[in-house]
C-alpha cells in the first residue's frame, strides 16, 4: 500500500484535470467569439433573465478557462466554469438534460461533466503546478 500511495502525484493528476477541462472548454468560448452571443441573449430573454447577463459567457468559456490552465486563481475559475455550465443546462437543455438520448447517454452531460470539473477544481484548488499561488485559499 505504501508503495503505491507513494508513487501517485494528486498534483499532476491536478493539473492534468485542470489542462483538460480549461483545455476543451476554451474550443466553446473561442467559437462563440467568432459567431456571436446573439443566441445565447435570445435564449437569456425566452427565459425571463436580463440580456446582459450574456456577458458571463466569454468570462467563462474563455477567461476562466485561460486562468485554469495557467493555473491562476485556480477555486474561482473552476466556480466561474461550474456557474457557465450550470446556465447552459438550464438554456440549453432544461430538464431533458437529465434524459437518455438515442446514444444511451445523458442529453447534458457534456455541461455536466463540464460542470463536475469545475466544482472539483474549486474544492481542491490548482495543486502544486500552477502559475501564480498566493497566501489565500481562493488562489490555490
Amino acid at each position: 500500500m505504501n508503495k503505491i500511495s507513494s508513487t501517485l502525484k494528486p498534483d499532476l493528476g491536478i493539473l492534468l484535470l485542470r489542462i483538460a477541462t480549461g483545455g476543451l472548454m476554451i474550443f466553446h468560448g473561442i467559437a462563440k467569439l467568432f459567431h456571436g452571443f446573439d443566441f445565447i441573449k435570445q435564449s437569456l430573454i425566452e427565459k425571463g433573465l436580463p440580456a446582459f447577463v450574456w456577458v458571463g459567457v466569454p468570462v467563462g468559456e474563455v477567461l476562466a478557462p485561460l486562468m485554469l490552465i495557467l493555473g491562476i486563481f485556480s477555486r474561482l475559475s473552476g466556480l466561474m466554469i461550474a456557474i457557465v455550465m450550470l446556465f447552459a443546462i438550464y438554456l440549453a437543455h432544461g430538464m431533458s438534460a437529465f434524459t437518455i438520448n438515442e446514444n444511451g447517454g445523458l442529453d447534458g452531460e457534456l455541461a455536466l461533466i463540464y460542470m463536475f470539473a469545475g466544482i472539483g477544481i474549486f474544492f481542491t484548488g490548482g495543486g502544486k503546478y500552477v502559475l501564480y499561488k498566493a497566501g489565500n485559499e481562493w488562489t490555490k
